[in-house]
């Protein structure tokens, strides 16, 4: 019976913004933000995902996950300072369902996931990452979606003069630096001579918030399922069509023998796990509905 790691920061407050990355190789047991790492066993399973990591020779590989602390009921810090969400919960899954490997789950700020694993110190991202043009010219992504997500403009509840991306143009959008919602923003100013202005951030839910409620910004980007979790008082909405509809997938280096047979394997999981029912109650439990069905469905 294989040991499984999962490390995670010992005490931070629950907010959030989306983000997350992660890498293979990495020996340490402690992540950036210098937390413990913490063991628990996994019953053994004869599913197909089992037979489709198992190592002729029994070997069980280390696999380290980035992921956030930041991001409510999809990778944040309980009241115990625990680590738990949406997708920590589904690798934890994943991983029962893969003997021949070990994850362990690593912390870091969103902004530092996909330089964490283009830098090895990390085997695969976990944390919402929607699969678009320019990210997969960089990295390698598995090919059965977790989950399927569109991006919306959100603003203050009493704002009725934003509707479109023309609408944003010459004021203030917060976003993550690195994150989908920032390439929306930049390709719209890239083919537009009125440019929106974009604020970069790495800050928490909460506070991106604060900011368009009081009218220090103007909007947010941000995924269908996102406002709920990010804005459980009401002060924000969303606003106008679909900005884009993605595919919501774990991100692995490219060109390596060892990642494509991870992500093959992932995806054996994956698929499992929808069979069986897993992945749609995880959703349910974590993000209030169902958000794993295809886009086209």
């Amino acid at each position: 019976m294989k040991r499984k790691v999962w490390s995670g920061a010992a005490s931070i407050v629950l907010t959030a913004t989306v983000a997350v990355t992660a890498g293979c190789g990495n020996n340490n047991n402690n992540n950036e933000n210098g937390a413990a790492a913490a063991t628990a066993s996994a019953p053994a399973t004869t599913s197909a995902a089992s037979q489709a990591s198992a190592s002729p020779a029994g070997e069980v590989k280390k696999i380290v996950v980035g992921t956030g602390t930041q991001f409510p009921q999809v990778a944040f810090l309980d009241d115990k300072g625990k680590l738990t969400g949406f997708d920590v919960e589904l690798v934890k899954k994943i991983d029962e369902r893969l003997p021949g490997y070990e994850f362990e789950l690593q912390t870091m700020d969103f902004g530092n996931l996909l330089l964490s694993l283009e830098t090895k110190k990390i085997d695969f991202v976990a944390h919402e990452m929607e699969k678009n043009p320019e990210r997969e010219e960089k990295y390698l992504f598995n090919k059965e979606p977790y989950a399927h997500w569109r991006n919306k403009i959100i603003v203050a509840k009493d704002n009725d003069t934003i509707k479109s991306l023309d609408d944003l143009a010459g004021k203030k959008v917060l976003t993550g630096a690195t994150s989908a919602e920032a390439q929306i923003l930049e390709n719209y100013n890239k083919d537009h001579d009125k440019k929106i202005n974009i604020i970069y951030q790495n800050g928490a839910a909460n506070d991106t918030v604060s900011q368009i409620s009081t009218g220090r910004v103007d909007a947010t980007l941000g995924a269908d399922f996102s406002l709920s979790l990010i804005d459980p008082q009401g002060k924000l909405k969303t606003v106008g069509d679909d900005l884009s509809e993605a595919d919501i997938l774990f991100v692995f280096r490219k060109g390596e023998a060892d990642s494509q047979q991870l992500a093959d394997d992932i995806d054996v999981a994956i698929k499992e796990l929808k069979a069986d029912g897993t992945l749609g109650n995880l959703s349910k439990e974590w993000l209030g509905q169902d958000f794993t069905a295809d886009i086209a469905k």
